[in-house]
């Protein structure tokens, strides 16, 4: 067989694989504020089967993320649950697996409402599948940098995030830390896969030194650097 056959059938093993594994896990929907503007707005321009389809997919794309092929390797996630609700001005959070979407938020979406909610839906789904939320409240920075290095890998980035080397801070957490952590991961391709294996322990800066051989610190000295000189 040749070479391009063999890359083929492997490519279609792949695809396979992951398809039977998203199966095995089941995606729940809900839409209790389908009387507000919002709820209705969800209904209409999103809805709950491509709710499910979103999570599915984006399931499957963390995992290749965090180079996750088997279920041995993620956290025991048997169904993923999606609420659309009323919770004021607040986008969404995510609870062990229950992800909570403002129902008022869709409703002041000006542009996509599929574009933005998927983002949104990739982004939370992370907190359903990332290990180490126990350190959740001392390191959030970590946490939600990492879910938002997923949401730029899939390409739904938003409008007002900071452009690559941009923030002061690199625990400033979401965009920030997200694109201080694809730096880190060109340096060494797989790097975020690497640092949420470790985080099952918990965090720790050293992490960086032992993945990437320097400080978190002399890493966003680099990182601020590079992007100073271009």
């Amino acid at each position: 067989m040749k070479l391009q056959q063999v890359a083929a059938v492997a490519a279609l093993v792949a695809v396979a694989l992951a398809a039977t594994t998203a199966s095995a896990v089941t995606f729940e929907v809900s839409n209790t504020a389908s009387s507000t503007a919002g709820g209705q707005r969800f209904d209409q321009a999103f809805g709950l089967d491509y709710s499910k389809q979103v999570l599915s997919d984006a399931s499957t794309f963390i995992w290749a993320i965090f180079n996750q092929p088997s279920e041995a390797d993620r956290r025991p996630v048997d169904t993923v649950t999606l609420v659309v609700e009323d919770i004021g001005e607040r986008i969404a959070f995510t609870i062990g697996n229950g992800i909570h979407l403002g129902a008022q938020y869709v409703g002041g979406i000006s542009g996509d409402v599929k574009t933005e909610v998927s983002g949104v839906l990739y982004h939370e789904a992370v907190h359903v599948w990332q290990w180490g939320l126990q350190d959740y409240d001392v390191h959030p920075w970590i946490f939600e940098g990492i879910a938002d290095y997923v949401r730029l890998k899939a390409d739904y980035v938003p409008g007002h995030w900071v452009a690559a080397g941009g923030g002061d801070k690199w625990d400033k957490g979401y965009d920030v830390t997200a694109r201080f952590l694809d730096y880190c991961d060109s340096l060494k391709a797989g790097f975020v896969a690497e640092m949420n294996g470790k985080l099952r322990d918990g965090y720790s800066d050293d992490y960086f030194v032992q993945i990437l051989g320097k400080s978190v610190e002399q890493l966003w000295n680099d990182y601020k650097a590079k992007y100073s000189q271009g």
